[in-house]
C-alpha cells in the first residue's frame, strides 16, 4: 500500500526491451535508498513495481506487457522522470489516502490554468471510469493523492499548490500529455454496489 505522498523524483537511467517485457532502471534520491531489498515495492508514477536489482542508488524493475499497455510507463524514455514512493510501513503516517498502486486507466490533460499561487489542471477520462470520480473525492494522479475539483461529464480538474508542483513531476506536464489514474477503491465499491442493487430491482 501507498499513501499518495510522493517521496521524490527519479530519473530513468536505462531501458532494456525484450519480448513482452521491459526492464528499466531509475536513480533514486539518496533519502530513499536506505534498507532497499529485492522484492520490495516502489510506486513509479503511481504504478506499484517490484524491485529486481539494487546497485547503490540505481534500482531496476521489470514491467510486463499489461503494465506497458495500461499505464504511461510504456511511453517513458531514458532521462524521463517519474514520481516515486516506497511502500508504506505499519505505523507510517497516511498523509494522503490509501492507494494500492493499481492503475485503472490513463487520462489526458486538456487544460492548464496557471496563476501566481496555484495551478488548475483539467483531465479527460475514458468514459467508463468517469462515474467513479466525484466532486471532493480522492483520486491518484501519477501517484499523487489529490482531491477532485469540478467534474463535468468525463472531465475533472484538480488544484495544485506550489509545494506539489515543486516536489512532483506534475508541474512539468504539458497539454495533451497523459497521466496514470488510480480510482479511489471505496468510491468504486460504493458505485458498483449501488448499480448492481438498482439493476436487481429493475431500476
Amino acid at each position: 500500500m501507498f499513501t499518495g505522498i510522493v517521496q521524490g523524483i527519479a530519473q530513468i537511467i536505462d531501458i532494456k526491451d525484450k519480448t513482452e517485457l521491459r526492464t528499466y532502471t531509475v536513480r533514486l534520491p539518496e533519502s530513499m535508498t536506505k534498507e532497499l531489498e529485492l522484492g520490495a515495492s516502489i510506486a513509479n508514477d503511481g504504478c506499484c513495481l517490484t524491485i529486481t536489482k539494487v546497485e547503490k542508488d540505481l534500482v531496476s524493475f521489470d514491467l510486463m506487457s499489461e503494465t506497458l499497455n495500461l499505464t504511461t510507463l510504456g511511453c517513458k524514455k531514458v532521462n524521463d522522470y517519474v514520481n516515486v514512493e516506497r511502500a508504506a510501513r505499519f505505523n507510517d503516517e497516511i498523509g494522503g489516502h490509501l492507494m494500492s498502486g493499481h492503475i485503472a486507466c490513463t487520462a489526458k490533460i486538456v487544460d492548464i490554468l496557471e496563476t501566481d499561487n496555484n495551478w488548475r489542471i483539467t483531465f479527460e477520462l475514458p468514459e467508463q471510469f468517469a462515474k467513479y470520480v466525484l466532486y471532493k473525492g480522492f483520486i491518484g494522479i501519477d501517484g499523487i493523492s489529490l482531491t477532485v475539483g469540478n467534474v463535468t461529464n468525463n472531465c475533472f480538474n484538480v488544484h495544485l499548490i506550489p509545494e506539489t508542483l515543486e516536489r512532483t513531476t506534475i508541474g512539468r506536464k504539458q497539454m495533451g500529455e497523459y497521466v496514470n489514474i488510480e480510482i479511489d477503491p471505496q468510491t468504486q465499491a460504493v458505485v458498483d454496489t449501488v448499480e448492481r442493487v438498482m439493476q436487481q430491482k429493475g431500476l
